[in-house]
């Protein structure tokens, strides 16, 4: 399919712009610069019947931000679903903020609570940092969920590229850690330790995300280069302490026609599927990396929301 109308036009407005590539800022600007822009696109803001902003322990002693949105009341005698959200950003930039409008989609839309993880970047906090955090943030509301009236036998994970990467590695450590998983909810997810498909040879530049950088992000956040072997950091073919990856959550896998990820998704999916696991995948015709968070501008993206949205739903069954 072509590009959608509306994406080609804002793909002509971000090259007339000339804005600083990232691989050209120091990871402190890239966040500001991500910061400023990455919610100018975006849908409005649904309103919530409460959101919290809450400190999170991780392992390391540290603690976390998190942003807990509920849609509705919480009542502790119907509690309600979770989804466990990670922003995209390429574990270098974005954040809880960034993500704001997106969170309150899914709270409004999927009728649950979310939990947004500010997980730590790179480059201050190296592999496997994010992944640690992006677990202990989920680990940590299983244990606490009935203080928050949430139901811990419906908790969903979901993310956005560089989240969607923590979300799937968080629903193999979920399996081997007990914790009962409803959904995955990948939304074109990295899953690769090396950009060599054919989506990352045609699409190398000019639809947003370039190849240079992909691994401007990855040469933040990996210290070591045998870490891309990592299935941490590269499901889809890290080799390096790979586990089984049967009998993890069913998955709704979304990946853009024009994004460079888009082989690596259907790859991923494909190789849920073959270990046994319930898979649903959409590839949606026209798009390019990040067009969930674009759909003030163009329209056509709210049919993949509404799609998201519904996954939810018939995963935690609400009605």
């Amino acid at each position: 399919m072509p590009l959608n109308p509306k994406i080609a036009q804002m793909l002509d407005m971000v090259a007339r712009a000339k804005r600083p590539a990232y691989p050209t800022l120091t990871a402190q600007q890239a966040r500001a610069s991500y910061e400023k822009s990455a919610t100018i696109l975006e849908i409005d803001s649904a309103p919530m019947h409460a959101v919290e902003d809450l400190s999170v322990p991780t392992r390391d002693g540290a603690t976390i931000r998190a942003r807990l949105y509920y849609p509705t009341q919480p009542h502790w005698a119907e509690p309600l679903p979770a989804l466990v959200y990670y922003h995209g950003g390429g574990f270098t930039v974005g954040s809880v903020d960034t993500h704001d409008a997106l969170c309150r989609m899914f709270a409004r839309d999927a009728r649950c609570a979310v939990l947004s993880v500010d997980y730590r970047l790179a480059p201050e906090h190296r592999f496997p940092t994010a992944v640690n955090d992006a677990f202990d943030a989920l680990r940590w509301l299983h244990t606490e969920a009935a203080s928050y009236a949430i139901d811990p036998l419906r908790l969903a994970v979901g993310g956005d590229s560089a989240g969607g990467t923590l979300a799937t590695v968080c629903a193999v450590l979920a399996r081997d850690a007990g914790i009962r998983l409803v959904l995955q909810m990948l939304i074109y997810p990295g899953t690769s330790a090396h950009q060599q498909s054919a989506s990352h040879v045609r699409l190398a530049d000019g639809y947003l995300l370039t190849a240079e950088t992909i691994q401007w992000f990855f040469d933040h956040y990996v210290l070591d280069p045998e870490d891309r072997e990592d299935w941490r950091f590269a499901p889809l073919d890290g080799a390096r302490g790979a586990p089984d990856f049967s009998h993890v959550a069913p998955a709704w896998i979304a990946t853009a026609e024009y994004d460079p990820l888009s082989d690596e998704g259907k790859a991923y999916a494909d190789k849920l599927r073959a270990a046994g696991n319930a898979v649903t995948f959409h590839c949606y015709a026209g798009m390019v990396h990040e067009f969930f968070k674009i759909g003030r501008f163009v329209p056509d993206v709210a049919a993949a929301h509404a799609d998201a949205a519904l996954a939810l739903r018939q995963a935690f069954g609400v009605e």
